[in-house]
């Protein structure tokens, strides 16, 4: 029997937390008995010490090269500094859907027990295109940029998700009332689209509602439509309703290539103490390994940590347990056995 070839995925561990949380999680899939080959890179601060770029060349030739990669937390300078590493990649290699599904992990006492949403957000236009100016001094224009084509392709990913995996509804979350142009433009691409999907139930709700309505009642949502901003904002919120950003994985979708990353921050006041909780990072990979077709191992970890939650014995200091991040991921590969 011919050997199985080996996965090659690019990894870039990121800075703080982030090599501790991904060293835990490479240890995981390891065990997993899925055999990869990865190929690790420096971005941010860390890179710029070492080849002089925020994100060296090789990685952006690594990523076009295997187009999987898995990528820890990278520190983002507020009001200067170089760019988000997250948002260059995003854009660098047009990641247009941002996936996250949201969904209580068994043992974790939380105000809205059994919540199941998924988040699909645009994410290469709107506010983030980073187009900024001084218009004068003291003024300043941020250009919020919607197209047709990347409404709709967003809606239909949203749309195809759906139906693949039986979510019944599917709301836009919109400012159409005062961005009429834009927000309007992004809501009739998504009705258009919608006409394809009569099996699916559709909805459009306003921004600022929505928000109020997830905190109150999330389970009248399903699956969430929404441009990049807006789904920022709302896919952490919605983080919340189940303990947090570190708990729940991302995934940046494209035609060509896909990056699968932890949302948190790098957390630089608890780098190196082995405390942080790697679960964030260890349900992007196990969304990573249903995208490489490695649905058998997915399974086999995320049985696993949820075992590890049920019994509640070795959680992390954030969700009040006791145990360190290395301890964390002993108790998971001792539950996949």
């Amino acid at each position: 029997m011919a050997e199985t070839k080996a996965h090659k995925i690019t990894l870039i561990p990121g800075d703080g937390i982030g090599p501790e949380v991904t060293h835990a999680v490479v240890r995981i899939l390891e065990a997993t008995g899925v055999k990869f080959d990865w190929e690790r890179f420096a971005a941010g601060a860390e890179a710029f010490e070492i080849h002089g770029e925020y994100i060296p060349a090789a990685l952006y030739e690594s990523i076009e090269r295997n187009r999987i990669a898995l990528k820890g937390p990278v520190t983002t300078p507020i009001g200067g500094g170089f760019k988000s590493i997250n948002v260059t990649l995003r854009k660098k290699f047009d990641l247009f859907a941002n996936f996250r599904p949201i969904k209580n992990l068994p043992g974790l006492a939380t105000h809205w027990p059994g919540v199941d949403l998924i988040i699909v957000r645009e994410n290469t236009e709107g506010e983030y295109v980073g187009l900024e100016h001084e218009v004068v001094p003291g003024v300043v224009e941020s250009i919020k940029v919607i197209s047709e084509k990347g409404s709709t392709r967003i809606a239909k990913f949203a749309f195809e998700y759906a139906r693949k995996h039986s979510r019944k509804k599917i709301h836009s979350i919109h400012k159409a009332n005062i961005m009429k142009l834009s927000d309007g433009l992004f809501l009739r691409c998504a009705r258009k689209v919608a006409e394809g999907f009569p099996d699916i139930l559709y909805g459009e709700h306003l921004i600022d509602n929505t928000c109020m309505q997830l905190v109150m009642n999330p389970f009248q949502y399903d699956t969430l439509l929404l441009e990049n901003l807006y789904g920022d904002i709302v896919s952490d919120l919605c983080a919340g309703l189940v303990g947090g950003l570190g708990l729940v994985p991302g995934a940046n979708l494209g035609v060509e290539c896909a990056i699968f990353e932890a949302v948190h921050g790098s957390a630089p006041d608890i780098a190196g103490k082995d405390v942080a909780n790697p679960t964030a990072l260890l349900q992007s990979a196990v969304l990573m390994l249903r995208h490489i077709d490695e649905p058998a191992a997915a399974d086999k970890v995320q049985k696993a940590l949820e075992m590890v939650y049920a019994e509640r014995k070795t959680l992390t200091r954030d969700v009040g347990g006791t145990a360190g991040t290395s301890q964390f991921a002993d108790a998971v590969l001792a539950a996949m056995g």
